[in-house]
């Protein structure tokens, strides 16, 4: 070796060292396929020491192999004495690895437990609806139990089911759950199977009684709805406003008359009037624009050309300011709100 060189790594003296040759002579041994897997779990420092001592025997020839390959047995003959504490110390190496509870089980040959999916049994092959109809009326730690041990996309397939309000409070103890014992799980599916049974024996469904409330009050008059939700309004401001909010949509507008509409551009708040035909419909925007001077359409439509992209939440609530707009005229009998089921001669 020229002066000022450097050793490789796993030599002595221009020479690889013993280590070097036994590994090399054991991988190549054992295979291409075994000395794939070695080498995947070697950095690159070992790696040159295994070449060193594969330079090595293709230098020397068959004998060093059998020499070495002699020495690696004999090493590891010498490990006989270690077999009786080798439980403990595999055990040991196992916890570090997998954890107390799996290396006990399996050093102590207690069976595995089941996967909670299956503890649950036909729990998880209930249909979602169905689901999530019983565990509305469960307490949301129990709710995030049960979706925790389902696969993620049938838990999720059930979420979609459970009321909106419910959610954030089985969301957020969903993330504290770590484990659950068996047999909690257990006494869920037994609970939860009977009520499941029930529902399905007596033909219980989901309703949309919202929905049902909505198409009562549109086919009553506009001081009939007023009457109805300003009552509802002491007791629930929130479902009123709700219920308000859908009764009569931003789309209804186009059954309004020509004249009606005047009426409601009159009063409408000229800086929300953009804002709310953003995401109008054509025949919406062109009922407006010709119920307008031609000047005062063509400024508004430059307006909303100008505006850019739009939260759809801020186009929202500018939409809800128009209809209940209407709403309020048509209580005080300045525009006749029209109902898609109205006849009209």
């Amino acid at each position: 070796m020229a002066d000022g060189g450097t050793v490789p790594a796993g030599t002595e003296g221009g020479k690889a060292a013993p280590g070097s040759v036994r590994a090399a002579a054991v991988l190549l041994t054992l295979g291409p396929d075994v000395a794939t897997q070695v080498f995947r779990l070697l950095d690159e420092d070992e790696v040159r020491r295994v070449a060193s001592g594969a330079k090595e025997l293709k230098r020397t020839g068959t004998a060093t192999v059998m020499d070495a390959l002699k020495a690696f047995i004999e090493g590891m003959q010498g490990l006989a004495g270690d077999l009786v504490s080798g439980d403990q110390v595999l055990r040991e190496v196992a916890e570090s690895a997998l954890g107390a509870d799996v290396a006990r089980r399996a050093f102590d040959g207690v069976a595995a437990p089941p996967p909670p999916d299956e503890v649950l049994g036909p729990i998880t092959e209930a249909d979602p609806e169905a689901l999530a109809m019983v565990l509305a009326r469960e307490q949301p730690q129990t709710v995030a139990l049960v979706l925790s041990a389902m696969a993620p996309e049938k838990a999720a397939s059930v979420m979609m089911h459970v009321p909106e309000p419910l959610r954030p409070a089985i969301v957020r103890r969903m993330a504290m759950v770590e484990s659950v014992a068996p047999e909690v799980l257990r006494e869920v599916r037994s609970a939860l199977t009977s009520e499941l049974q029930a529902v399905v024996a007596e033909g219980m469904r989901r309703v949309d009684g919202k929905g049902a409330a909505l198409e009562v009050l549109r086919r009553a008059s506009a001081a009939q709805q007023a009457e109805v939700i300003d009552t509802i309004e002491k007791d629930d401001p929130s479902l009123a406003a709700d219920l308000r909010t859908k009764l009569f949509t931003f789309d209804d507008l186009t059954r309004l008359t020509d004249r009606d509409i005047q009426t409601l551009l009159k009063d409408a708040d000229p800086n929300q009037l953009p804002m709310a035909l953003k995401g109008a419909s054509e025949e919406l925007r062109g009922k407006l624009f010709k119920n307008m001077s031609t000047r005062a359409a063509q400024m508004l439509q430059d307006d909303i050309a100008a505006m850019g992209p739009v939260k759809l939440s801020i186009v929202e609530q500018a939409q809800q300011a128009m209809t209940r707009l209407a709403m309020e005229l048509a209580e005080k009998g300045k525009l006749t709100i029209i109902r898609a089921t109205d006849k009209l001669v």
